[in-house]
This record gives C-alpha cells, sequence and structure tokens, in this order.
C-alpha cells in the first residue's frame, strides 16, 4: 500500500457493484463500525477506513507533515482512498464529525457520493459545545489531552446506557498522540463557520440523518438543517445518545440499508 494513502480495509461482495464507505468520527477509528459490518457486507461492497492519525492510520503521521488541518485536506485524504480503489461513487456513512467530512465531500467532489448517512451529525456547535471547545483550546497544550478527551465524552454521552460508547472512543483515542490530538482539537475551531456555509446551501444529494433523542448537543441544530434542505430527511431513536450505531445497532441499520436500498431502487 502506498505510504501516503490512509490505512484502510475493502470486502467485495459476489455481485453488488454498489459501495458503502464509513468514515469514523476524530478520536474513534474504523472498529466503531463493527456493528455494522456483517450486516453491510451481505448487501454490498464496504469499505472501511481510519482517518489520518487515528486507528491504524497513526504510524502514517510523518506523511502529512501540515502543522495545521482542514477539513478539504482531511476530506481528500478519503478520496485518495477510494481513487486508488477504483471506486467511482459510493453511498458514504458517518458518525460525528465523520459526517463533517462526508458532507465537505460532496461539496468538493460531489461525483464521489451517491447519498449521505449521517448518524450523531455535527450540523454546528451550539452554546455548550462552543464553550467545550474554547476552554479545550485555551488548556490544550497544559492538560494531557485524555483528561481533556474524557471530560468531552462524558459531557456529549452522559446517561449510564451511554456508557459502552464513552468507552469505545476513549480507548480508540488513546491511540493519538498529543500533537495529532491538538491538530485535530484546532480542526473543530472551524466547524461552526463551514456548516453555517452548508447550512444556507442545499445540495442535490440525499441524506438521511440518524440522531439518537438524547443527543442533547446535536439534535436541535439537525432538526433546523432538515427543515431547511428538501433532499435530507431525519430519523431520531429513543432511549439513545451522540454514537447511534453503536448504542442502538439493530435501528441504525435498519433505517441506514433501508435508505440506501431506496436511492438504488
Amino acid at each position: 500500500m502506498s505510504k501516503d494513502i490512509l490505512f484502510h480495509t475493502t470486502f467485495a461482495h459476489e455481485t453488488s457493484k454498489t459501495w458503502v464507505v464509513f468514515v469514523h468520527g476524530a478520536g474513534g477509528s474504523s472498529a466503531i463500525w463493527f456493528r455494522q459490518l456483517k450486516a453491510y457486507k451481505k448487501e454490498y461492497n464496504v469499505l472501511l477506513l481510519d482517518l489520518r492519525g487515528h486507528g491504524k492510520s497513526n504510524n502514517l503521521v510523518q506523511n502529512f507533515v501540515d502543522n495545521n488541518y482542514s477539513f478539504n485536506k482531511v476530506s481528500k485524504d478519503i478520496i485518495d482512498v477510494l481513487d486508488h480503489n477504483n471506486i467511482p461513487n459510493a453511498h458514504f456513512v458517518g458518525i460525528s464529525l465523520g459526517t463533517i467530512l462526508i458532507r465537505n465531500i460532496a461539496e468538493i467532489a460531489p461525483q464521489y457520493v451517491s447519498s449521505m448517512v449521517l448518524g450523531g451529525a455535527v450540523t454546528r456547535f451550539n452554546t455548550r459545545s462552543n464553550t467545550l471547545v474554547y476552554l479545550g483550546n485555551t488548556f490544550k497544550h497544559l492538560l494531557p489531552y485524555m483528561w481533556l478527551y474524557r471530560l468531552f465524552a462524558f459531557i456529549m454521552m452522559p446517561k449510564k446506557r451511554h456508557k459502552e460508547s464513552r468507552l469505545l472512543f476513549v480507548r480508540e483515542a488513546k491511540r493519538l498522540c498529543q500533537k495529532e490530538f491538538i491538530k485535530w482539537f484546532k480542526l473543530a475551531m472551524d466547524v461552526n463557520p463551514l456548516m453555517q456555509y452548508f447550512k444556507e446551501k442545499d445540495i442535490d444529494i440525499p441524506i438521511l440523518y440518524i440522531m439518537g433523542k438524547e443527543d442533547h448537543m446535536f439534535l436541535g441544530p439537525v432538526k433546523e438543517m432538515v427543515k431547511r434542505h428538501k433532499n435530507s430527511v431525519l430519523q431520531t431513536i429513543h432511549h439513545c445518545g451522540h454514537v447511534c450505531n453503536v448504542e442502538r445497532p439493530d435501528l441504525f441499520n435498519q433505517h441506514s440499508l433501508a435508505f440506501i436500498a431506496q436511492q438504488n431502487s
């Protein structure tokens, strides 16, 4: 594998020509899709990848020498993986910050995106999340990054039934080095201006938002977005927080597979 290509794994289907690409969030890895893989492999070709500095792409950090990341740069990493595997287009499934990357790919290279399934979607930081980002940015050089990450994970996923998702993300985040964490944290500062642009501009690509009813930081802004955009629909899941693909994989898979099948019909 070329040294400048993200670590990724493909699962080929015997008959289907349709690809589904999964994009995890900041601090996660492709391991968070373990409850989707079996169901999706039955229907489609599947591509899992680890974003720069995450999972098994963490040994590629030296090849990404940018001092500052941008959503365009990180999105281009994903496009390079598709090109490397001769995938002309795909349905994209993302969680958390991965949903912004997918939406950004749809903006800069829409020919690659057949549809988008955006779980635990981040469409705007509210007052609480803006405060968290501000505090984290202030103390990111003073505190061990895992302290900050554990705090954020707990505030985003506070309930007892969110514990598995919280621990999974904390475990995966431990693979990040401090410098890499800071680069991704700085990227979070760009969320609101980028998402304000996306809010104002509808896109001619079908989007399914899947949100937990208990995703108290991000559900409200998603509802606003869906009201404005004619190609967007929202499915909410009861008794579920931010990482809905882990907490309620049964319903996440049911809604997302039905949506993709509808686009292919």
